[in-house]
Formats: structure tokens, sequence, C-alpha cells
């Protein structure tokens, strides 16, 4: 594509600066937008392309997936058009910073819970594309772009659903169905291992990448070691990851914090997090040094212990009262003594006694009168 768009007007309203990313597909460029006074990103597919209908459906997807969603951690998509040349472009907002690969191939590993803060927001743009009936299906590093945005720093955006997956929710009629089970597609070292088998995606696949990815912040390392692709695709699928703590044997993980990563990257999607936003209420309890209560079962699969049972007084009779401190209690409130031995407080052991005395002394009398007869 060389720079033949440096300099060119787009829909009459942006001009293109300079270009700041190219791919296999096309590139990404600067353009000012003189009327709004600010600058846009415009995305521009190679216009030898246009006979690949399969790329160019892709290319709008990405364009129609993205202007659906309003997340503010997701890159806010403009317009979508054709250039005079025929090729297919979409406006973009312009952001300035670095993808989380960047970062981490530069800084190193991410500080625990700055990983954290940046992941949780993530969990947030993604929780609402799955609300959508959208599977962005291409998690990673890359794809994860931090900014400041309103003088917020690891201000996090998601980027690229050109490999989105629309549900039926989204499908219009007469609609294409362009990824079917038994097709493999996204980037190895990041898919889940149901689609690294080419099995119909929910939105838990997207959540076993957000793990991968949270892992390799951590880390600065992937949870498997290879080579190739291929070898990427079936430790995904067979092999169970390495321990976070292996990896990072120097780092003091944050309590909770390997089991909330773990639990993402289970191979059963039953087991991992039923939803991002969920995910992202694990990693926030972790940061916050608190344990996640969910509902009868613990976000992080285990069983929580059922809180103790208050007990309950039962109802004092119609009769009785409460008594204050100062009031003697009554017979009926007073403490049993232990056996054989005499309550002070009680009449009733006096009672008994007094009796005794006088069945004595009439006896006495009555064998005295007796002997002077």
């Amino acid at each position: 594509m060389a720079d033949s768009y440096v300099g060119r007007e787009v829909a009459g309203q942006f001009r293109i600066v300079e270009r700041i990313g190219s791919g296999g597909m096309g590139a990404v460029y600067k353009a000012e937008q003189p009327q709004m006074n600010r600058h846009v990103a415009i995305k521009i597919l190679h216009s030898r392309y246009l006979s690949r209908k399969d790329l160019v459906s892709r290319f709008r997807r990405e364009a129609r997936a993205m202007s659906h969603l309003s997340h503010p951690n997701t890159a806010r998509v403009f317009m979508y058009g054709q250039l005079e040349d025929g090729a297919c472009y979409f406006v973009m907002e312009y952001l300035e910073g670095r993808n989380l690969a960047q970062l981490v191939r530069r800084e190193g590993p991410m500080d625990q819970k700055r990983a954290i803060h940046v992941m949780s927001q993530v969990c947030g743009a993604l929780d609402e594309a799955h609300r959508a009936g959208i599977i962005h299906r291409d998690l990673k590093p890359e794809n994860v772009f931090l900014t400041t945005q309103g003088g917020i720093e690891d201000y996090p955006k998601v980027l690229d659903f050109g490999l989105a997956k629309v549900t039926e929710k989204q499908m219009r009629p007469g609609s294409m169905i362009l990824t079917r089970e038994g097709m493999v597609f996204g980037t190895p070292e990041f898919m889940s291992p149901e689609q690294a088998r080419g099995k119909t995606l929910d939105p838990r696949s997207d959540i076993y990448s957000l793990g991968v990815i949270l892992y390799e912040l951590l880390t600065g390392k992937l949870p498997f070691d290879a080579r190739q692709p291929i070898e990427f695709i079936q430790l995904h699928v067979n092999e169970q990851p390495i321990p976070l703590t292996e990896r990072a044997k120097e780092l003091e993980l944050l309590p909770g914090l390997e089991a909330a990563v773990m639990k993402a990257l289970e191979k059963n999607p039953d087991d991992r997090y039923a939803t991002a936003a969920e995910f992202a209420e694990a990693l926030e309890a972790v940061a916050a040094g608190r344990p996640s209560f969910g509902t009868s079962k613990s976000i992080f699969g285990e069983s929580e212990p059922a809180p103790p049972a208050k007990p309950v007084s039962e109802p004092a009779p119609p009769s009785t009262r409460p008594k204050p401190a100062s009031e003697p209690a009554t017979p009926q409130q007073a403490i049993a003594p232990p056996s054989g031995q005499m309550n002070p407080q009680s009449p009733l052991p006096w009672l008994v006694l007094g009796a005794g005395v006088v069945l004595a002394l009439g006896g006495a009398a009555a064998l005295i009168f007796a002997l002077l007869q």
C-alpha cells in the first residue's frame, strides 16, 4: 500500500496524516478531522482483497460489532465506508499509548494489583460484548491498548473485533454464518481448548483467553512452553497450564490470585467463570484482600462453609416478664444446685426442715404424757 493514502481526504471530512500501523490485510492511519478539531484513526483494508468476499465480510463485521458497543473500555467506531478505489475503511477513535504486548516486552511482568486493575476493566468491556451476543475470539495482549483517558492512567481499550463471532442474537434474516464448526480461527497462544478443536464457542472461550493474557502480564511468560503454533494448540487441548507459583517462584502472589487465574484456564468451560463480570469480581476481591462470596458456591469453585446459624430464642410464657438485673430471681428461675447440696436462696428446704422439727417435738410430748399417766 506504500503511503499512497497519506494526504488524501476520506468522506469529505478526514485528512490522512500518517500511517501508524500495518498488517497483512491493511493498515491503520492517523487522520485529522478539522471540523471537530480532533484526530481519528482510519483502518483501511487492502484494495487487492476486495475480491475476497470472506475478508471483506470479516472487515465489515468488525466495524459493525464495534459500532454496537458503547463500553468506555472498547475502542469506539464512528463510521464505515468505501474509498474511490473500492477499499473498505472504518473510522475509529485515535489512541495514544501502547498495547499490553509492547508494555510487557519493555517493562517486564506487571505489578499484581496493576494487572488486576487493567484486566478488570477489560472484563467489563467483554461482558458488554457478550451480552450483546458478540464473542471476540482473538483476545491477546496486542488487542488490548493501554492509554490515558480523562486524566486516568492505565485505561485499557479492547481492539480488533475482526474475528468476532456474531451469535444468533445479532444475526439478521438472510445473514450468512461465516464461521462454522470445524474451522479454527484465532491466535494459537491465546485460544481456548474448544477453539483449538474448532468447536462452537460461547463467551467462556474469551474468558480463557483473558486468563492467558493475565498469566503473561504477571509472569512475562505464557502458561505453556512451546515453539510452534501447532504445539500451543495441542497443549491447550491436552495439558494443564504450568502453575503460576512455578512460573514465578520469586513472586509472592496475592492470596487467591493463582486460584482465580487457574479457574479461568480450566479445560472444561463449565469449570471456568460463567461470565466476564464474574471473573472481574474475583480479581477485584483478590486485590481488596477479601474473600469472594457469590451464591451457594464460591466463584473459585470451592464450596463455602455456611455461616453459623443464629440461635432462635424460645418465646417466654405469657405469665412471665423480663426481670431487671437487680431483681432477685423467682423460684421458677432459680438454678438448681448440684445433687446433695442445699440452695440457701430457696425457701423450700427450710419449710421441710421446720415441719420435721415440729413433728419431732410433737412426738416427744406425746411420749412424756403417756409416761405420766
